[in-house]
C-alpha cells in the first residue's frame, strides 16, 4: 500500500512538472493580410471619360488599399472588354504585385468601338473569375469591380451567362461589385442582379466617371523630387529587367502630377518598417534599392547584370557612383516624405468638404468606399 501511494505521488509530481514545462503557445500569426482586386472595364467609345479618370486614380486607389491596418499585400488585375465586332473582345492582364506594370497596361487602353449597345460582359466576367489566379484562401479579400454602361449580349450561344459565373464566384469567395456609368435603363437591373448574386454592391455614377482632379500647393515640388528619385534607379539583372526598371521610372515622370504623387505615397506606405529605403519602382530590378536596404553588398555585384554605362566604369568610379545613387535616394525620400504628408492632409480636408457637399461620388470614391466596407470582415481596418 505504501509503495502504491508513493508511486501515485511520484506520478502526480511528474505530471505537475510536465505541465510547468509545457511549451509556450506559438506566437500569434503575423502574416500580412491580402487584397486581390480585378477591374473589369468596358473600353468602348462611350467610356472615354471613365477610362481617363481610372488612369488618373489607379494609384490613388492602390494608395488607399495599402493604408489598411495591418498593412495588406496587394495584387491588381485588369480586363478590358468590348465586343465581337471590335478590335478585341477582351484584353486580360493577370493579378500582379507590380502595380507599375498594371498602370502601364491601363494607360495603354483607349476607349473605342462599340455601337450595338450590348457588350461582351459575359465573357469578360467569366475570364475575371476563371483566368485570374485568385488565392484559394478565404482569408484573402477577393473583389471584382465590373464597370460599364451597357448590358451583356445574351444571344451569344458559346458564352457562359452571368448568373452561372456569379454563382461560381460566390462559391470561390469572390465578391463582384458593379458600377454603372450613366443611366441606361436596360443595364441597371442586370448590374444589380450581378452584384446581388455575387455578394457585392451596385453603384451608379456619371457617364464620364465623375472623377475629380485634386491639385495641391505641393504638386510642383513633389514632381521635382519624383524626378530626382527616378534618376536614382539603376537597372540590375537581365537586359529585359534593366530596360523594364528604366521604363517604369520614365513612365512615372510622364504620369499626371496627381498620379505621380499618389504613386510615391504608395511606395512609402508599402515599404516594410525594417527597410531603410522605400522602393521607387515595383517589380524589382533596381540595384539602388538592393544596396540601400543592404540586400546586396557592392562587392557582391555581378558585372554582367549591370547596365552598360555602369559596367564600363572603373571599380572605384563605380563604387562612388553607386554610393552617390543611394545617398541621393535617401535624401530625396526624406524630403519627399514631409511633402507627401502635407499633401495628404490637404486632400483629406478637401475630401471632407466635398463629401459634406455631396460631391464625392466619382469612380474612385465608390471603389475606395466598397473596399473599406468589404475589408472589415477580413480583419483589415481603414
Amino acid at each position: 500500500m505504501k509503495n502504491t501511494t508513493l508511486l501515485l505521488s511520484l506520478l502526480l509530481a511528474s505530471a505537475a512538472f510536465a505541465d510547468d514545462k509545457k511549451p509556450a503557445k506559438p506566437a500569434k500569426d503575423t502574416k500580412k493580410p491580402s487584397i486581390e482586386i480585378c477591374f473589369v472595364l468596358d473600353t468602348t467609345g462611350s467610356m472615354s471619360g471613365l477610362i481617363a479618370g481610372a488612369k488618373q486614380k489607379i494609384w490613388s486607389v492602390a494608395n488607399m488599399m495599402i493604408s489598411g491596418k495591418p498593412t495588406p499585400k496587394i495584387k491588381i488585375g485588369l480586363i478590358g472588354y468590348r465586343d465581337k465586332t471590335d478590335a478585341y473582345i477582351t484584353k486580360t492582364y493577370p493579378l500582379s504585385e507590380d502595380i507599375d506594370d498594371i498602370y502601364a497596361k491601363l494607360t495603354a487602353f483607349q476607349a473605342q468601338g462599340g455601337g450595338d449597345t450590348p457588350e461582351a460582359v459575359n465573357q469578360a466576367l467569366h475570364e475575371a473569375v476563371h483566368k485570374m489566379k485568385w488565392s484559394k484562401s478565404r482569408d484573402v479579400l477577393k473583389i471584382i469591380f465590373l464597370v460599364g454602361d451597357a448590358p451583356p449580349h445574351m444571344d451569344y450561344k458559346q458564352d457562359v451567362k452571368y448568373p452561372v459565373t456569379c454563382e461560381q464566384a460566390a462559391k470561390a469567395d469572390i465578391i463582384i461589385n458593379t458600377i454603372q456609368c450613366g443611366r441606361m435603363a436596360s443595364t441597371t437591373p442586370i448590374w444589380k442582379e450581378i452584384a446581388g448574386k455575387a455578394e457585392g454592391k451596385f453603384n451608379q455614377i456619371l457617364q464620364d466617371g465623375g472623377v475629380l482632379a485634386m491639385a495641391t500647393p505641393f504638386d510642383k515640388e513633389i514632381a521635382e523630387h519624383n524626378v530626382a528619385l527616378n534618376a536614382t534607379v539603376t537597372g540590375y539583372g537581365t537586359v529585359v529587367m534593366q530596360k523594364a526598371a528604366v521604363a517604369k521610372a520614365r513612365s512615372a515622370e510622364a504620369a499626371p502630377k496627381e498620379a505621380a504623387a499618389d504613386r510615391a505615397t504608395y511606395f512609402l506606405r508599402s515599404a516594410s518598417p525594417s527597410l531603410k529605403s522605400a522602393p521607387v519602382i515595383s517589380g524589382g530590378g533596381d540595384l539602388t534599392e538592393l544596396l540601400a536596404n543592404k540586400k546586396l553588398d557592392i562587392k557582391d555585384i555581378e558585372e554582367k547584370k549591370l547596365p552598360e554605362n555602369v559596367r564600363k566604369m572603373k571599380p572605384k568610379e563605380r563604387e562612388d557612383y553607386l554610393k552617390k545613387q543611394v545617398e541621393d535616394r535617401n535624401k530625396a525620400q526624406a524630403e519627399l516624405k514631409g511633402l507627401l504628408k502635407k499633401r495628404a492632409d490637404f486632400i483629406a480636408k478637401k475630401n471632407a468638404e466635398l463629401k459634406k457637399a455631396g460631391k464625392l461620388k466619382g469612380f474612385d470614391a465608390k471603389v475606395q468606399n466598397l473596399i473599406r466596407e468589404q475589408a472589415a470582415p477580413k480583419g483589415i481596418a481603414y
